[in-house]
C-alpha cells in the first residue's frame, strides 16, 4: 500500500458531506429554524407537554380511579392444553419444567387454568392452579398436592375465629 492510496475509514468525518451550511444550501442563514424565538436559540427546546408556563393539560385534568399496577403480582398463564400437548403421562410439573419447554420465562408466578382437556395423570407442583384444573388433573388421576393447601387457607379464611371484644375479667 502506497501513501497515495490511503482512504479515510468508512464512516470517518472526511467522508461526511456538511449539510445546512451557507446561503445556498437552502439551510443557509437560520439553519432552518427561523427568526429569533425560543427555539432559535441553541438549547431552546423544552420537555414533551411544556406549554409555555401554562399549566400542562396532564396537571389541568383531574386524577381519576386507582390503579395497583406497581403492586400487582405478575402471573403467566398455562391452559390444561398445553401442558397436555407438551408433557408425557407421568411428568412432574413445576415452574422450572415449564420454563425448560419454554412454555413460560420463569420469571414471574404461574397460574394454571382449566381451559381444554386432560387424558395424561400428571403431578402438579404450582403454586397457583384454579379449581377447575385441579378437579381436571385429579379425575384424570394426577396430583395436584398445592390445591388441597389452597382449599385449606380459603376455608379457614372463610370462617374467622371469634374473639370477644371485652376485656377478659381479673381475679
Amino acid at each position: 500500500m502506497l501513501l497515495n492510496q490511503l482512504r479515510a475509514p468508512k464512516g470517518s468525518s472526511k467522508n461526511k458531506k456538511r449539510l445546512g451550511r451557507g446561503e445556498s444550501s437552502g439551510l443557509g442563514k437560520t439553519s432552518g429554524k427561523g427568526h429569533k424565538g425560543q427555539k432559535a436559540r441553541s438549547g431552546g427546546y423544552h420537555k414533551t407537554g411544556f406549554e409555555g408556563g401554562q399549566m400542562p393539560l396532564k396537571r389541568r385534568l383531574p386524577k381519576r380511579g386507582f390503579t395497583n399496577r406497581r403492586f400487582a403480582v405478575k402471573c403467566e398463564i398455562v391452559n390444561l392444553s398445553v401442558l397436555e400437548a407438551k408433557f408425557d403421562a407421568g411428568a412432574e410439573i413445576s415452574v422450572e419444567a415449564l420454563a425448560k419447554k419454554r412454555i413460560v420465562t420463569g420469571k414471574n408466578r404461574v397460574k394454571l387454568l382449566a381451559k381444554g382437556k386432560v387424558s395424561k395423570n400428571f403431578s402438579v407442583l404450582l403454586e397457583n392452579v384454579s379449581s377447575g384444573a385441579a378437579k381436571k388433573i385429579i379425575e384424570a388421576g394426577g396430583i395436584c398436592p398445592n390445591q388441597k393447601k389452597a382449599a385449606q387457607e380459603k376455608s379457614e379464611k372463610a370462617t374467622p375465629v371469634k374473639e370477644s371484644h371485652l376485656a377478659p375479667e381479673h381475679k
